[in-house]
């Protein structure tokens, strides 16, 4: 598997608040490697690639390199989606947003789903597992942290736009789509509760997990839903070769500058720096990079 980079946030506490916030991602060139392979040979290669969300990665692919008309309509395995989506819900809300808030975390409940996956009962375990933590476990719990009230806004997954991808990728647009970014970690954590129960009930309903696709003549668009907000691929393919490639992943579009990080803390105070780097963690945690990321502070 290629290494998936690294992401460095930089800020400067001067009491209450926190000033110039600065971020460096590195990010391995992984969609050069695709450049000049056969269509069907770039998606064999797409799992080596991509570990984590490997199944959005290759349907993402897929669906640009469909789009595109350089490979056949390929049957969608839409229950790995959804447990692929759940599991990444899970261990976010489970683990990671507990321990950040300076709470018990609920490792052995995500433990126990992500062995039982592949077994029977998975549906009412996963039901069990998510009821648990809405109702007194630690999903509540960290609602109750994060405000005093529990009526969080809530919100659907956000909407794909291949159509749009595709003007830029093709040299019509001058610039990607608009990124919608949460208006407070608050509210981001209320959208993931949401988003958890969203992709819930489409595992148990048996649902169609969503993609969106656009292109022709060579040129495509794929996209697929993750747990992350939406992944874009774009291919080009001419004489029967992929001749471009790109990926846009959340991270990618989230962590290119510091825009959506800055906006997240303009409103915050914090009493000391150990405070206000909780806080600069919890606001990172809210835009979920995909990869492990350091926080370096200074203060005046």
């Amino acid at each position: 598997m290629a290494d998936i980079g690294s992401l460095v946030i930089s800020a400067h506490f001067v009491a209450p608040r926190l000033e110039q916030v600065a971020l460096c991602l590195q990010r391995p060139p992984v969609a050069r490697v695709f450049v000049g392979q056969l269509p069907e040979a770039a998606c064999k290669m797409i799992p080596y690639f991509y570990a984590l969300c490997a199944e959005a990665q290759r349907a993402a692919a897929e669906a640009a390199l469909v789009a595109a008309g350089a490979l056949e309509a390929r049957v969608v395995d839409d229950r790995a989606l959804w447990l692929e989506c759940l599991h990444e819900h899970l261990w976010r809300l489970l683990i990671d947003w507990p321990q950040a808030l300076g709470l018990a975390d609920a490792r052995e409940d995500f433990v126990a789903w992500r062995n039982g996956r592949q077994q029977e009962g998975l549906l009412a375990l996963s039901s069990a597992v998510v009821d648990k933590a809405l109702n007194g476990g630690v999903i509540k719990k960290c609602r109750e942290k994060l405000v005093d009230r529990n009526d969080l806004p809530s919100g659907l997954p956000p909407s794909m736009n291949a159509a749009k991808f595709l003007s830029f990728w093709r040299g019509e647009a001058d610039s990607l789509p608009d990124l919608q970014y949460p208006e407070s970690v608050a509210a981001a954590f209320a959208r993931r509760v949401s988003e958890l129960q969203w992709a819930l009930a489409g595992l148990l309903g048996e649902q169609r997990f969503p993609l969106d696709a656009a292109g022709s003549e060579g040129w495509g668009v794929g996209q697929c839903l993750t747990a992350r907000g939406v992944l874009t691929h774009a291919v080009h393919v001419l004489d029967e070769r992929v001749a471009k490639y790109q990926v846009w992943a959340p991270t990618d579009r989230y962590f290119a500058n510091a825009e959506a990080l800055t906006a997240l803390l303009a409103a915050d105070e914090w009493p000391d720096i150990e405070a206000a780097r909780r806080g600069l963690r919890l606001a990172v945690l809210a835009l979920d990079p995909c990869l492990p990321f350091e926080v370096e502070m200074s203060h005046a």
